[in-house]
């Protein structure tokens, strides 16, 4: 049996989660509510910013779609045209060869 990078980085991953536990069992009860308050203020900073950003991006892609579709408005108009003077002729020249 060959050792690859995923055997090694689930040994080096169950290595670090041991040392953890290990660090957090002998913590006293005072840490461990330290440690916890920290995590929770962590979690809701993170919280804050996805939210943010969640909002940040609704904003993007709202502005996006409206400046896109006055884009393609202003530009569609041209290729409307265009097809017109390529295709809509095509019939009458059929009908009427000159």
């Amino acid at each position: 049996m060959s050792v690859n990078s995923k055997h090694i980085a689930t040994f080096l991953l169950g290595a670090a989660a041991a040392l953890a536990a290990a660090k957090y069992m002998s913590m006293t009860p005072e840490e461990k509510e330290k440690l916890a308050d920290d995590i929770k203020d962590k979690a809701n900073k993170f919280k804050t910013e996805a939210e943010n950003f969640a909002g940040k991006a609704k904003d993007y892609f709202e502005e996006l779609r409206t400046k896109g579709g006055d884009a393609l408005k202003e530009h569609l108009a041209d290729a409307e045209k265009m097809m017109s003077d390529l295709f809509g002729n095509k019939d009458k020249t059929a009908s009427n060869p000159s």
